[in-house]
């Protein structure tokens, strides 16, 4: 049996395919490589020994999924494959709902055409919107999303609700992601970014390599422990191991089950630039800019449902992701 990654030469992608690899799965990846490299998927070969079957094309695709479904018995998918900027999102709106949810419906009817309901969707914590308060559990209200990006997100899951209504025999993870960051420690893959990066990590690993002037922070009169924003900050390895143990869990779980993956920590933005600085002996300069509209000062979740019911626990804390992060952009960034 093997299982299909979309957008598996992706940031958080090349991670679980990696571990999936390791802990002995077979893996088929389909990429577009619109933002991401083929390099991934070689360097994670030559890394574990094992064969990727790759192909380059796009799930809307139903021609090159008909393809896959039929030459590999594919048991079930793990899918990723999205546009994921929030700022493009808002200004070019009708992309995102052509890739994210024209891609995934086509991948949706293909799977059950070949009768494969097995289904591990990769969602987020902006599904939640502005949260009321912390920490954000499960059954907290989602959908009031604050941009197209997050709509998708959540226009997905709703998808998926409907669709295990109508069919109660899918077998449905969704797992919603809080702020991914870091490398694999072997400093082999990581998040090399497109262009300016949108992510806090690549940005200050950026300005300590000279890339760039400074770090933006973006407000520094929030009610937190330092005035900055606090995000949860999950290491891309914990993300990447949380998803062996969903699909270890996927199969004979029938029905819609979502998972909050982070650590259930808030670390402020100057938090993580000092560590940063302490942990890799570099200078990091920043300047206090105006807040970002849609921003809010606080955000964590409370991950013990994926403990309790997946296995699963992140164990790496912000240092290691500092430090990771750091070693794959002196190698190659």
């Amino acid at each position: 049996m093997t299982i299909l990654i979309t957008g598996g030469a992706g940031y958080i992608g090349s991670h679980t395919c990696l571990e999936l690899l390791q802990a002995g799965f077979q893996i088929a990846v389909i990429d577009n490589l619109e933002n991401s490299s083929i390099d991934a998927i070689r360097k994670i070969e030559e890394y574990t020994g094992a064969k990727i079957w790759f192909y380059d094309g796009d799930i809307r695709n139903r021609e090159k999924l008909n393809q896959i479904f039929t030459e590999h018995k594919i048991s079930a998918v793990i899918h990723f494959a999205a546009k994921k900027s929030i700022t493009e999102s808002v200004c070019n709106p009708l992309a995102y709902y052509d890739s994210n949810i024209s891609g995934v419906i086509t991948l949706l009817k293909v799977m059950r055409e070949y009768g494969c309901k097995n289904f591990l969707f990769s969602s987020s914590a902006a599904v939640y919107g502005i949260p009321e308060c912390n920490p954000i559990t499960e059954d907290m209200p989602a959908g009031c999303c604050t941009n197209a990006y997050a709509r998708t997100k959540y226009m997905t899951e709703e998808i998926l609700q409907d669709l295990v209504l109508s069919e109660p025999s899918w077998n449905v993870i969704i797992l919603r992601y809080f702020n991914p960051i870091g490398a694999h420690p072997s400093g082999i893959i990581g998040e090399l970014p497109k262009g300016t990066p949108q992510n806090l990590l690549p940005y200050v690993t950026q300005v300590a390599k000279g890339i760039r002037e400074k770090v933006h922070v973006f407000g520094n009169d929030y009610p937190t422990c330092d005035g900055t924003g606090v995000r949860d900050y999950i290491h891309v390895v914990d993300l990447a191991q949380a998803h062996v143990q969903a699909l270890r869990k996927l199969t004979g779980k029938t029905g819609v089950h979502i998972y909050n993956l982070g650590t259930g920590k808030g670390c402020s933005v100057l938090e993580l630039i000092r560590i940063f600085e302490e942990s890799n002996h570099v200078k990091v300069p920043y300047e206090i800019c105006e807040r970002r509209p849609g921003d809010v000062a606080e955000v964590y979740c409370d991950p013990s449902k994926a403990e309790r019911e997946l296995g699963w626990k992140a164990t790496l804390g912000i240092e290691d992701m500092c430090r990771d992060a750091w070693r794959w952009e002196k190698n190659n960034g």
